[in-house]
């Protein structure tokens, strides 16, 4: 398997967070009309969605197909939609396109097996060497970037810290004493929303480029069994968990509060800091379209302000079975072709909220991004940045987050929580059949 080591400057910025979206039609995935046309089947999770996006998109791609027709079919999202896709992968059921996970999730649908290789696709030289690694093998490159990235850090009152005269840190120590400053003044230092329980994992996951810079081969040792998340340098997103809480920084309901609360704190200057994705911003846009540029973000910060990095992640993407063949196969490239098309990128900018940097050169931000991707920008341009872990390792335990809640909750210590997510690891690295575990 192939997995990217870095993440390049080189991409350039815009994004939607994830693909939020839609839908409707069922079709066949048999293809063909009575017309003459070919009929397409494209597959998507159901989700909060962008409904006017995907129609556009696809209004859009058949106004310049005319002989080509995209019926839309959805599944549920999560663990059950997950399932669905490796049993239609597998009973040869697939729909000719269908959106799903890059990075180790992408691995786990057997690519080589099911996969149509997309290689020899002109648009493949336009995608970021780190996307191309997320949908590859050593045998072949499988999927088409859509949405952009999004980073992981510390989303940011800009109107607390202009109101206190605060700089943006860049250790920890300048971290806490940032807070500390904001108790004093009272308001909320740091939201935490353990109502929604994916939300704790941000000082771990974003803390990850924090890891990198100061070992550059520790996801490889990782997923040799060779390094832990108990040992330093990983141990430090638990323990900035734990001083969190011990330090009284955190908002009183954090055990009940929800997402969708916490951007609204941040956007009305009721609370200062959020570990958090930048794909927060289609809430942010959404809810709160004046206060858009009154929230920033800022990386974790690193004990040692010279390891300071901004975590990113990668878009999801488009595949195609090896079960479409024939015309809705040259239909089904073709379609994969537009969506990474600058007239396909015009629909993204138009109808989603960037999030982060595009990973392809034909798509471009606007020049009206809001303030959180200027942020995020900086840090890409400077080489301040790097992949999550997802991307450079198969091997994600399914309890982190219930882990995460109990240690930011003062329910089990850092050092506990760390060792537990080490054995929750474990189970899933010998059912990868991974060496050294």
């Amino acid at each position: 398997m192939k997995y990217p080591r870095t993440f390049r400057a080189s991409v350039a910025v815009v994004g939607a967070a994830a693909l939020i979206l839609p839908l409707a039609s069922c079709s066949g995935a048999d293809g063909g009309s009575d017309s003459g046309t070919t009929e397409i089947s494209f597959l998507l999770p159901t989700s909060e969605n962008n409904t006017t996006a995907i129609d556009t998109l696809i209004e859009a791609f058949e106004a310049e197909n005319p002989d080509i027709t995209v019926k839309l079919e959805t599944q549920p999202a999560g663990t059950e939609g997950d399932n669905l896709t490796k049993t239609k992968l597998a009973t040869g059921e697939m729909n000719d396109v269908f959106f799903y996970n890059s990075g180790s999730l992408f691995q786990g649908l057997s690519p080589d097996q099911y996969l149509v290789d997309l290689s020899d696709e002109s648009w493949v030289a336009d995608v970021d060497p780190k996307m191309i690694d997320s949908v590859s093998t050593d045998n072949g490159i499988y999927g088409a970037p859509w949405g952009s990235t999004q980073a992981g850090g510390i989303l940011y009152s800009k109107t607390i810290y202009e109101e206190l005269g605060l700089e943006i840190p860049a250790s920890w120590a300048e971290y806490a004493a940032n807070n500390e400053k904001i108790k004093a003044a009272g308001k909320t230092a740091v939201v935490q929303t353990y109502g929604d329980t994916f939300s704790s994992q941000l000082y771990v996951l974003g803390d990850f480029a924090n890891v990198l810079a100061q070992d550059p081969e520790w996801a490889e040792d990782y997923t040799a069994g060779k390094k832990k998340f108990a040992d330093q340098p990983a141990l430090q997103g638990f323990l900035n968990l734990e001083t969190s809480f011990k330090e009284g920084w955190l908002n009183e309901d954090f055990a009940s509060a929800r997402f969708e609360e916490a951007i609204g704190w941040l956007a009305m200057g009721e609370a200062a800091h959020y570990p958090m994705q930048t794909g927060a911003i289609a809430s942010l846009a959404q809810n709160y379209p004046d206060q858009v540029n009154d929230v920033g973000v800022f990386p974790i910060p690193a004990q040692d302000a010279a390891h300071t990095s901004l975590t990113v992640w990668l878009p999801n993407a488009m595949y195609i079975p090896k079960t479409t063949e024939g015309d809705e196969l040259v239909a089904a490239k073709k379609f994969l072709a537009f969506l990474n098309s600058p007239a396909g990128c015009d629909v993204q900018n138009e109808h989603i909220v960037p999030s982060g940097p595009y990973a392809i050169s034909t798509c471009e931000l606007p020049d009206d991004v809001p303030a959180m991707l200027k942020d995020m920008q900086m840090y890409v341009d400077a080489g301040k940045s790097n992949s999550a872990l997802e991307y450079l390792s198969p091997i994600k335990g399914p309890n982190l987050e219930n882990i995460l809640v109990e240690v930011g909750s003062g329910i089990r210590s850092a050092q506990d929580g760390a060792a537990l997510y080490d054995e929750d690891v474990k189970k899933q690295a010998m059912q990868l059949g991974l060496e050294g575990w």
